[in-house]
């Protein structure tokens, strides 16, 4: 069954489940309120009287809209008004029109894994706690490990034998520069 209801100057076209944002309404999330003025109302193609219908939906939140941005010029005079404006907003969720009610998907119930996958779940879940977690800061720890082992190198290295010295690479010669001309 579906209404056309008018609220906020505007008219919406709705039925049990849907959806819709609309001017504000008074109220708070979670309360329910009736759309009152029903335009028209039907069941597929044939028409029923609206004086019978109800149409009650619940308030999901109290949000605003996108935002305008009101812009004035006049050519010519250095005149700008630059404006910005967020219409408030109710989001509704049609919970029944007429005598019908919102039916309420159930959510499938979940089978219980067989237990020979029960292992496998586990020896995963191992593997994934030896990583560090997302956005968890290592680095602190990876380059404090990694100094002490380039130290105990390098005192080994200089008690063997000490390093060839190297020598400098050649410099290439510098081309003349030309001095900007000033103009």
């Amino acid at each position: 069954m579906f209404a056309i209801v008018r609220t906020g100057g505007k008219q919406y076209r709705v039925t049990a489940g849907d959806k819709i944002a609309v001017e504000k309404l008074a109220g708070d999330a979670g309360d329910t309120i009736d759309l009152g003025d029903v335009i028209l109302a039907g069941d597929g193609g044939e028409l029923k009287d609206v004086a019978k219908i109800k149409v009650a939906a619940e308030i999901i939140a109290q949000a605003k809209s996108e935002k305008v941005t009101v812009f004035k010029k006049r050519r010519r005079h250095n005149y700008r008004r630059k404006a910005g404006h967020r219409q408030q907003m109710t989001l509704l969720r049609i919970v029944q029109v007429g005598d019908s009610k919102v039916e309420k998907a159930a959510a499938p119930k979940k089978e219980a894994a067989p237990k020979a996958e029960a292992p496998a779940k586990v020896a995963k879940t191992e593997a994934v706690k030896d990583e560090p977690a997302k956005g968890v800061d290592t680095k602190k720890e990876t380059k404090a490990q990694k100094a002490e082992p380039v130290k105990k190198a390098a005192t080994a290295a200089k008690a063997d034998d000490k390093p060839a010295s190297k020598k400098p690479a050649a410099k290439k010669p510098a081309a003349a520069k030309k001095p900007a001309a000033k103009k």
